[in-house]
């Protein structure tokens, strides 16, 4: 079938469930660049991105760029052979930013309920029009998710550049009945922000800049987030993937998952999860198969080390990953088989759609390759439990 032909929202039949009840912890809104004249605040309106279109291609125009509208982000309907990198706005599935397409999407799927990740914020070298962009882009998704008739709960992006306004964006997205926010890997320095590295700073921060997540000025964070009961998630970002680059995307993309361990364990270790117990972290899209093997080696080094390190955490790492961590999965069978191991007690399924790992329109297919012969109750957990427990979301 060539191209032109292909329809990348052709309906797909239902197919059989194999859990009867799923919510799943990560799925993702696509919305047109056009909807950034609609949310940004009004003094930032006019300088918001427009589309242009020319032959096979849909252009994003802003601040003097004109780039190919990327489709990594939304590969959902297509299958493997006919995956492409760049494209038209028309390329994309419109469950991505259409209410009623995507749960005409979840039905056929056989997703009950989902926690929604959107992203953003602009790349801009303007930092107002940037930390704007932020709210904007999350409004959005919130009025999305409100549409959805109780079926899809948001998780708002926040900015670290500044622990105030984090601590007011936790309390705009609790207002607007978000279930969760997501911080970049690393805080964010502006000694760093640039326009070509706007949006990756929104997913990683700083690596190595002079702020940590240790650090005591995070702390009146962590105790808004707990008073608020609102968990916060890693959304990989520890490591960036170059997925423009046909060459380096294949080796990169596995090493996203265990680099997510770094920021739990700048927490960890410092004391964060002992001072506020009841704070809840969320590695989402990190995979969970390297988990167990994480906690034994920690618990081991820990109990080896910790004398002349002087860490005075009060107990063997793996203790906090099963109480304060909650980790993500697509497909990870062998994750699933450790379950029971230190550090998995809290792991959650999810399809990721519609980026280009999606299970969708097979979910229940690899449910069923993922969880063959695992008790139903233990799957439950899994495919819905755990998601309900760790986002506050009632169940059925």
């Amino acid at each position: 079938m060539a191209e032109a032909d292909f329809d990348v929202n052709r309906k797909f039949e239902a197919e059989p469930r194999f859990a009867d009840y799923t919510v799943d912890a990560d799925v993702h809104v696509t919305p047109p660049p056009t909807f950034w004249a609609e949310y940004l605040s009004p003094q930032f309106r006019d300088l918001a991105p427009k589309v242009e279109s020319e032959g096979e291609f849909d252009f994003i125009v802003f601040e003097g760029t004109r780039r190919a509208v990327n489709l990594m982000q939304s590969q959902a309907g297509r299958s493997f052979d006919k995956y492409k990198n760049a494209g038209k706005l028309s390329d994309m599935r419109s469950g991505g930013w259409m209410v009623g397409a995507r749960l005409e999407d979840m039905d056929r799927d056989g997703i009950d309920k989902a926690v929604c990740f959107g992203g953003g914020p602009l790349g801009t070298g303007n930092l107002e029009l940037y930390l704007d962009s932020f709210d904007a882009f999350n409004r959005w998704q919130s009025d999305f998710c409100a549409d959805s008739n109780g079926r899809m709960f948001a998780c708002a992006y926040l900015t670290t550049v500044d622990v105030d306004q984090t601590i007011a964006g936790v309390k705009a997205a609790k207002a607007r009945g978000d279930v969760a926010v997501n911080l970049p890997a690393f805080p964010q320095s502006l000694s760093q922000f640039t326009k070509e590295g706007s949006v990756w700073q929104a997913m990683t921060g700083d690596p190595n800049g002079t702020r940590q997540y240790r650090d005591a000025e995070f702390d009146p964070l962590w105790a808004t987030l707990v008073d608020l009961d609102m968990p916060m998630t890693f959304h990989l970002g520890a490591r960036t993937s170059r997925f423009k680059d046909k060459t380096n995307f294949l080796p990169d993309i596995p090493m996203g998952k265990p680099a997510m361990l770094e920021m739990i364990n700048i927490m960890l270790y410092s004391g964060v999860f002992d001072r506020f117990p009841g704070l809840r972290v969320g590695l989402i899209e990190s995979g969970v198969g390297w988990i167990p093997w994480a906690c034994e080696y920690m618990d081991r080094a820990w109990e080896m080390q910790r004398h002349w390190t002087e860490c005075q955490i009060k107990h063997p790492p793996s203790f906090y990953f099963d109480q304060n961590v909650y980790a993500s999965f697509i497909s990870d069978p062998v994750g699933v088989e450790l379950r029971h191991k230190p550090g998995c007690r809290n792991i959650m399924w999810s399809s990721d759609y519609p980026h280009s790992e999606t299970t969708f329109p097979h979910s229940h297919k690899v449910i069923a390759q993922n969880f063959a012969g695992v008790p139903k109750a233990e799957m439950d957990w899994i495919v819905a439990g755990c998601a309900e427990k760790f986002f506050g979301i009632a169940g059925r």
